[in-house]
């Protein structure tokens, strides 16, 4: 499809309107992997393992935060997930942690970091302690993100969760007890077995506990997992569409009712606490991965690392960048990878950025597409700002199917 040009007539390049970056670590290593789950993750993985891939992680740090890009860019956000990082050595985890606080282009003087940089770290209710949380609060953490999925025992066991309800609730509590001020709780919808009573428990149970943000995510059944195999054969046992698609309606008007914003597709926030890190993905901006499986997004070029934790050893050990392929998407690439993500926030996507950034906008670029899914009530234009109607957010699928 054509695009426009900029008013001196040339296209823009990858770097324009850049805004700051983020930083997104993996720790690839859990106690046991879930059925549902397709991350880069392993199971079982003796802690000698774990030691020399943290040794190789703080080593890519280093050499990143003196690349240029690096010392000519902000940083706003820094995002430890997995896997589940909370089962690395505390003590390893919060040096690593306070590192990359003192190495990259973050707020220079500590105090400042509390208010202008988001520190997040992904745990499993099982495996935090209150020590652990004390200590990683202290190394500049500031914001938790709590896999909890449901407060149902039965639901949990269903999908392979090892803790339960009330070590759930007993984490988030112990995380308000020892100073985090911003947590957020994972929930999952759709489950196997899973009824409108269950889930209206948890979202009861959920909303109780107080915390800044939630995360509702609908299960989807990833290709090469256990519930993969278990759905062919008819033995999964998912809800019909119909009550997902209720789940999904009743979550927006609990969560609204009680003073959540539904910002993006999946997440709800008190104000003022919506993810940095993930609006940055949803924005299209730039973010460096750190670890095995992770993506970099250096001004428009993409860069994956090797999955293989081994192999990210070896790359580090040897001097290396743990680079496993790389590219550089098109101006127009770039400009529907930017209308489609930033789509699933609430807000939507500004048409004056976009022509911004990219010399496009989408009434240029999607012609008689975009007009087709305004006049069918999916997408509107406000005030400069084209986003999902409520309606386009049932039907975001097949919203973005047709933009791609």
């Amino acid at each position: 499809m054509p695009y426009s040009r900029n008013d001196t007539g040339k296209l823009p390049g990858p770097d324009t309107a850049e805004r700051p970056a983020g930083i997104y670590v993996h720790i690839p290593f859990c106690r046991s992997k879930c059925p549902y789950c397709s991350f880069v993750s392993f199971a079982g993985v003796a802690a000698k393992e774990i030691k020399s891939y943290m040794a190789a992680l703080d080593n890519q740090a280093r050499q990143l935060a003196v690349h240029p890009w690096v010392r000519n860019r902000s940083f706003h956000s820094l995002y430890i997930g997995g896997g589940t990082p909370s089962t690395v050595d505390v003590s390893t985890l919060a040096a690593f942690i306070a590192g990359c606080l003192d190495r990259f282009p973050f707020p220079e003087r500590r105090e400042e970091i509390e208010e202008k940089i988001e520190v997040t770290l992904e745990a499993n209710p099982n495996t935090v302690t209150l020590e652990m949380l004390k200590s990683l609060r202290t190394a500049g953490v500031n914001r938790l993100s709590l896999g909890v999925q449901s407060f149902s025992d039965a639901m949990l066991r269903g999908i392979g969760r090892l803790h339960s309800a009330m070590e759930g609730a007993r984490a988030v509590t112990n995380a308000r007890e020892t100073g985090y001020a911003n947590i957020n709780v994972d929930l999952m919808y759709g489950l196997p077995g899973q009824d409108f009573s269950s889930w209206q428990k948890t979202l009861e149970m959920a909303a109780a506990l107080e915390p800044e943000h939630l995360s509702v995510y609908e299960l989807t059944v990833e290709p090469n997992t256990p519930f993969a195999e278990l759905e062919k054969k008819g033995k999964l046992g998912l809800s019909e569409e119909d009550m997902i698609l209720a789940m999904f309606e009743h979550a927006h008007e609990f969560l609204t009712a009680r003073g959540y914003e539904h910002y993006e597709i999946s997440n709800y926030a008190r104000r003022g606490f919506q993810c940095v890190h993930n609006i940055n993905y949803w924005e299209n901006g730039s973010y460096i991965g750190l670890g095995s499986g992770a993506f970099s997004c250096f001004s428009g070029v993409r860069i994956q690392n090797v999955a293989d934790p081994a192999l990210f050893i070896n790359a580090i050990d040897k001097g290396r960048q743990p680079f496993q392929e790389a590219e550089m998407l098109p101006l127009a690439g770039r400009f529907r990878e930017t209308v489609i993500m930033g789509l699933r926030m609430s807000a939507g996507v500004s048409v004056f950025r976009l022509q911004e950034r990219f010399g496009i906008t989408p009434e240029k670029y999607y012609g008689e597409t975009l007009m087709s899914l305004i006049r069918d009530g999916l997408l509107e234009e406000v005030q400069g700002w084209l986003r999902l109607t409520g309606r386009g957010m049932l039907l975001a699928n097949r919203v973005m199917a047709c933009l791609v």
